[in-house]
C-alpha cells in the first residue's frame, strides 16, 4: 500500500462537494456501517449503479479497522468512501454520529474522498429487504450490517448519478 498522505483527504456531508473530489471516470466506493461492535461493508460497481453488502467487520482498535478498509481499498482500486451518518431522527447530532465523525477523520489519511451519508432508517429498510427475502432470523442478525451499509451506499450513489443534490 502506498505511504499515507500528508494533507488527509477531505470528508463532507454534501453530495456535490464529494462527486467533485473523486476521479471524472467514476471509479468503485466503499460504504460503511458503523456499528459499536461491527463495521458493515458494501461496494459499488465503477458507474455507481447498484451497491452489494459485502462481508462484516469485527470492530476491533481503530489501527485494525483501518488496515482491513485500506486492504479492502486496495484490492477493490476503491476511489471513495461512503460513510453512514447516525443522525437523531429530527437531524440533529448525538455521540454515535460525533463516533462517525471521528472515525471519518481518523480514515481519511487514506487519501480519499468520504462522504458522510444521513443513514436514517437504513438498518430498517435492510431489515425489510432480508425479510422479503426469506432470510432466517440468524442470517439477518449475522449480515444485517453488510445490508445497512449497501443501503446507505445505494442512497449516495443513487444522488451521485442521478445528479439530485
Amino acid at each position: 500500500m502506498d505511504p499515507e498522505p500528508l494533507v488527509p483527504a477531505p470528508i463532507t456531508e454534501n453530495a456535490i462537494e464529494f462527486r467533485d473530489a473523486l476521479p471524472e471516470e467514476g471509479g468503485a466506493l466503499l460504504g460503511l456501517d458503523l456499528g459499536t461492535k461491527t463495521i458493515g461493508i458494501a461496494l459499488c460497481d465503477p458507474e455507481w449503479r447498484f451497491a452489494t453488502a459485502g462481508k462484516t467487520l469485527p470492530r476491533t482498535k481503530f489501527t485494525a479497522d483501518k488496515g482491513a478498509i485500506a486492504a479492502l481499498v486496495t484490492a477493490r482500486s476503491v476511489k471513495g468512501i461512503v460513510i453512514g451518518l447516525p443522525l437523531n431522527m429530527d437531524g440533529s447530532s448525538g455521540p454515535r454520529a460525533q463516533a462517525s465523525r471521528a472515525f471519518a477523520k481518523n480514515l481519511a489519511v487514506l487519501g480519499l474522498p468520504i462522504l458522510l451519508w444521513d443513514e436514517r432508517w437504513s438498518t430498517a429498510a435492510a431489515e425489510r429487504e432480508m425479510i422479503a427475502q426469506d432470510f432466517s432470523r440468524a442470517k439477518r442478525a449475522e449480515r444485517i450490517d453488510s445490508h445497512a451499509a449497501a443501503v446507505i451506499l445505494q442512497g449516495a450513489i443513487d444522488r451521485l448519478a442521478g445528479g439530485i443534490f
